[in-house]
């Protein structure tokens, strides 16, 4: 019974290298590469034109991973109902999320995940519905 064991562990476990000059075969199983990208933090810039804009922002804001810098001055020059309308519906995710939301200046607003907090002055007010 022992020899039968000895042999199933022999073929089962992997074979140190004889040599020098030999090495091991290994598979990698994950990529450092990947998750390092993930826990870096994304600062991407979008432009609203259209309501149907606002759905890449709405997902990279939901990965939790990007802060979105928003310009809202082509939709505010268009129709300023669609843009009260996307910002509605961006104040609603990023509550979802638990995230924040800010306007600064006329044309920009910033979205953030949970991670982060706005810092409001003079220059940054909060968007309100």
């Amino acid at each position: 019974m022992r020899n039968i064991l000895l042999e199933l562990k022999e073929k089962l476990m992997p074979k140190k290298p004889e040599q020098e000059g030999e090495f091991e075969e290994y598979v990698e199983v994950g990529s450092d590469a990947q998750d390092e990208a993930r826990g870096k933090v994304l600062v991407k810039p979008f432009m609203i034109e259209d309501f149907e804009d606002i759905k890449p922002i709405l997902d990279c804001l939901r990965e939790g991973y990007t802060v979105a810098l928003v310009n809202i001055k082509p939709l505010k020059e268009k129709d300023l109902v669609e843009l009260k309308r996307a910002i509605n519906k961006l104040k609603k995710t990023c509550d979802a999320i638990e995230g924040d939301i800010a306007g600064f200046g006329e044309d920009y607003i910033v979205a953030v995940p949970n991670f982060a907090t706005i810092y409001r002055s003079k220059e940054t007010e909060e968007v309100q519905e």
